[in-house]
């Protein structure tokens, strides 16, 4: 294990070079093995403390549909009596935002009906206004020194969707959840995503620490965000709440925007959509809106309209009426005749780029002259992210560090880019996957939207690529409907993994599209009736498999038996 010092020479461990997990995780897992332990003799199944079993549930993506899904299938755990037998909980995406809802409740398993109902009447009931939302706007502007679109996508959207603004902090957590299972929240390093870099992508986020689940570098979650240099902490930065670790692990939702790829399939102006419709509501609330702001929310509608091909004329015409004092005649910012003519069908991306460049450099002008409040300024800075794409961007901890095992592309980044896993794989296979886990059995419980192997498939292929223990995954025959529950055991090294999907031929009797169709993944939120219907599908798939997930469970714990009289 690895261990930096401070620039003062005291011995620091807020980064950790080395593979082996945490002293605050063997910790938890020592304390979970008696529960584990305790829950499977509740259910006639015996074994010795060395023979527990490694049980892992992983929730995939799917926004809404994931999170409601997850808690539906947790809850039905807790009803069969077997989620004691959990000792890790891991999700992307949707699946984040249920765990980051249970796991703010200190042992959430023990009372998870009523944590459950709180959550759902949230969900149905709960609301952010927009002065709320511009309000925390303001606070990640001023606060951060690395505010990127993943701060608007928090406050904009995911608060939107989850009807809350969550400011705990992930390290609240720490020794508040001794009787759940272990939780790891996934995302993925952006920059390795495109470097091809095998191993590194894959990035966990724990109460405890946080790091490259695959590589072996880790820092203190507490400093997630901080500046670092040489494993020195230079500059500290306030610790990431719970909202923005929610945008950070789901911000892949809109680059999948089947709206998106209808206007162009261009990512770039995919998160104007939302963000105009939601200032465009401000507008209509706030009819004496001053020059600035009211130039910026033309600009955003602009933008909205050019994703969806509409007519800009009158919009740049607008424009060029508030910035009119700004430019000289010859510097107007409406295009040429025949530019505006264009424009009613759609103007080019590198065209809107540059126009909005130079419109919010005016507006910021403007703003300045005006002295106006500051969440207008956070929502220009958010078009001017908008323009250059730039999302989860955190000072990087390993900088100018020298780690073996990672790629020196990663250490010599001052900053990483942090976005959902889902970009990659829409499961967080990889970070029960570290060795040092020794995970027994997954429960890979998948609400993605499409092919409901895909998740399992590609995790396959990623495992054999990195030469990591994983069983072969046998298909059904195409164009049979998805049953509830799968089996996939591979070598004595390889964990079995249980494949549930959501929406199968068991729980949807011959409406799988239907239901499908009734959960997008891009639906903003879900009447009362909907979740209920939701949790109890989810609750189905557990339910009809109870007899199965043990009689899996006795298997695993049968193979550690053989293991261990083999090793005398």
């Amino acid at each position: 294990m690895g261990q930096t010092s401070s620039s003062q020479g005291v011995p620091s461990n807020e980064v950790r070079i080395g593979h082996s997990l945490s002293e605050a995780e063997r910790q938890h897992l020592a304390r979970r093995r008696e529960t584990v332990l305790q829950c499977l003799k509740q259910h006639g199944i015996s074994c010795t403390e060395d023979e527990v079993p490694n049980i892992a549930v992983l929730g995939s993506g799917g926004a809404l549909r994931a999170m409601v899904g997850l808690l539906g299938s947790l809850s039905q755990l807790k009803e069969e009596g077997l989620l004691d037998c959990i000792m890790y909980l891991s999700g992307v995406s949707g699946s984040t935002w249920c765990m980051a809802s249970l796991y703010k409740e200190p042992d959430w398993s023990t009372k998870l009906d009523t944590v459950k109902n709180n959550i759902v009447q949230r969900l149905a009931d709960g609301s952010v206004s927009l002065k709320e939302m511009g309000e925390k706007l303001a606070k990640y502007y001023s606060e951060k020194d690395n505010f990127s679109l993943t701060d608007v996508w928090s406050v904009l959207i995911v608060s939107n969707m989850v009807n809350e603004i969550d400011e705990h902090k992930l390290t609240e957590q720490r020794g508040k959840y001794t009787k759940d299972p272990y939780p790891v929240y996934t995302v993925i390093d952006k920059q390795c995503k495109y470097d091809r870099l095998n191993a590194d992508p894959w990035f966990e986020i724990t109460p405890d620490e946080s790091g490259y689940s695959l590589t072996g570098a880790f820092v203190d979650s507490s400093c997630l965000g901080s500046q670092f240099e040489n494993g020195n902490k230079i500059k500290k930065q306030p610790e990431i709440d719970m909202l923005y670790l929610q945008a950070a692990l789901s911000n892949n939702i809109n680059s999948r925007c089947s709206k998106v790829k209808e206007a162009g399939k261009d990512e770039g102006l995919g998160e104007t959509a939302t963000t105009g419709s939601a200032q465009e509501r401000k507008a209509s609330q706030t009819p004496d809106v001053p020059k600035a702001p009211e130039a910026l929310l033309t600009l955003v509608e602009l933008n909205l309209r050019a994703l969806k091909k509409e007519d800009l004329t009158n919009h740049l015409k607008a424009m060029d009426e508030h910035l009119k004092d700004k430019f000289k005649e010859t510097e107007k910012m409406t295009f040429n005749q025949e530019g505006v003519e264009k424009s009613a069908k759609m103007i080019s991306k590198t065209e809107l780029k540059d126009f909005t460049l130079r419109a919010c450099s005016s507006i910021t002008d403007m703003f300045k002259e005006q002295e106006e409040d500051e969440s207008w300024i956070a929502i220009l800075r958010s078009m001017e992210k908008l323009v250059h794409w730039t999302w989860g961007t955190n000072h990087n901890y390993l900088y100018k560090m020298e780690v073996e095992g990672v790629d020196s592309s990663v250490s010599m980044s001052k900053t990483r880019e942090y976005e959902d896993s889902g970009a990659l794989l829409n499961s967080p296979y990889f970070s029960v996957l570290r060795k040092e886990r020794d995970i027994d059995l997954i429960i890979s419980l998948d609400f993605s939207e499409g092919d409901p192997f895909k998740t399992v498939v590609h995790a396959a292929e990623k495992c054999k690529d990195l030469q990591i223990p994983f069983p072969d995954v046998v298909l059904p025959a195409e164009n049979t409907e998805p049953q509830d529950f799968y089996v996939f055991k591979g070598s004595s090294d390889a964990p079995t993994v249980i494949h549930i999907p959501l929406f199968n031929a068991v729980n949807c009797k011959g409406e799988i599209k239907k239901w499908e169709k009734r959960y997008s993944t891009f639906q903003m939120n879900y009447s009362r009736e909907m979740i209920t219907d939701l949790l109890e599908k989810a609750g189905l798939n557990i339910k009809n498999n109870k007899e199965k997930l043990l009689k899996e469970i006795e298997n695993v714990i049968g193979q550690k038996k053989t293991s261990k009289l083999g090793k005398i």
